[in-house]
């Protein structure tokens, strides 16, 4: 397949995408996946993710975590960790995605913690 030929914009024309919370959703997401190895300094084929966002504060939460362990067990995040309140319970981890150290790691345990507050 060639690439797909640029379409020159007149002066007088403006381009506009509107997408709704859905769709707004998977973008963020979709862009978190495409870049956590930047991101969060892991490599994506040996992590899971798990996210949620808050829509009525604006917030979004993502995490990475080994995906399977030495003995190729599928692992997840316990069902006893609940985003919602974990994103409640913590400060944000960055003031902007575009500088140094973005995450901080935190264990299971923690995040079963910080979602009973």
């Amino acid at each position: 397949m060639g690439q797909k030929k640029k379409k020159r914009m007149s002066e007088n024309n403006v381009r506009v995408i509107k997408i709704s919370k859905e769709a707004l959703f998977e973008f963020i997401y979709e862009n978190m996946i495409d870049d956590q190895k930047i991101l969060l300094d892991v490599d994506p084929l040996s992590v899971s993710n798990s996210f949620d966002i808050d829509w009525e504060t604006g917030q979004f939460i993502f995490c990475a975590y080994v995906s399977e362990d030495e003995h190729g067990n599928f692992l997840t995040l316990p069902e006893a960790v609940d985003l919602q309140n974990v994103m409640r319970n913590i400060p944000d981890t960055t003031p902007t995605m575009y500088e140094a150290n973005r995450y901080k790691e935190y264990t299971k345990s923690e995040l079963i913690e910080l979602s009973k507050k």
